[in-house]
């Protein structure tokens, strides 16, 4: 957020910089990045700190080394977020979005809760349900659809949950935090492989009719109250061809 201190090494500044350009297509592929020395004189650090970055580059799989040539952009998708990434990036920004995205098709209203949510949010099947749904995109197509699920009392404390626009204020977590004063104190990730049924052809946009062949990510996330309340359960759906990808830091 505006007014932090980034207290990345200065490695993680320089691929965060070239990550972000790259994804906003402002870097092309095969547009070449600057040489170690351009980098470390353009950055003011080591050679073996701009090595380093390059690297971190390369194992993102956003570039490639051409020997005798340089670094070159490489042209491919994204990998798709879990909704717990999104919660941990629009707490650090404000925003859910992944570099280069954005959303659209946003829709919500208030139904009956399926079996399987019903369980997930510990509540009655049948039960009243907010259903929030919109699409992520970048460049190359769909990243994910994303589908939360949300107990019906806090749309009648947050009556903008049930409205079909992009939410504003914050995101539907963080709003139901400022609500009821209970943070998230944990949340239950899964992910699973499942082959493209019709109807998860349609939320996809895709004929189907022809669906792609190979399986997509489908991701589930549910989050639970200091209190130990399920506030939200979240359902997101690659796109095809998405990957998930996590990183974390390894101590020594």
């Amino acid at each position: 957020m505006a007014g932090q201190a980034d207290n990345r090494a200065p490695y993680a500044k320089i691929a965060a910089h070239y990550t972000e350009l790259i994804a906003s297509g402002q870097l092309q592929p095969g547009s070449l990045l600057p040489s170690i020395k351009n980098l470390s004189e353009e950055w003011k650090v080591s050679t073996a700190t701009a090595e380093k970055a390059l690297r971190k580059l390369r194992n993102d799989g956003l570039v490639r080394g051409i020997h005798g040539i340089g670094t070159e952009v490489l042209d491919r998708p994204a990998s798709m977020s879990s909704g717990s990434q999104r919660q941990d990036r629009g707490r650090r920004t404000g925003s859910s979005w992944g570099q280069g995205e954005r959303s659209d098709s946003h829709e919500a209203a208030v139904v009956s809760a399926p079996a399987e949510v019903a369980q997930a949010l510990d509540i009655d099947p049948g039960a009243d349900v907010v259903r929030r749904s919109r699409v992520y995109r970048d460049r190359h197509g769909i990243v994910a659809h994303s589908t939360s699920w949300i107990p019906a009392r806090y749309g009648k404390l947050i009556p903008q949950l049930a409205a079909s626009e992009r939410l504003t204020g914050g995101t539907s977590l963080q709003l139901i935090t400022q609500v009821t004063g209970h943070p998230i104190s944990h949340r239950i990730d899964t992910a699973s492989a499942h082959l493209l049924t019709p109807e998860y052809a349609r939320l996809l946009e895709l004929d189907p009719d022809s669906p792609p062949a190979e399986p997509v990510v489908v991701m589930t996330a549910k989050f639970v109250d200091a209190e130990g309340n399920i506030v939200e359960y979240g359902v997101d759906l690659g796109g095809p061809g998405r990957t998930w990808r996590t990183e974390s830091e390894v101590s020594s």
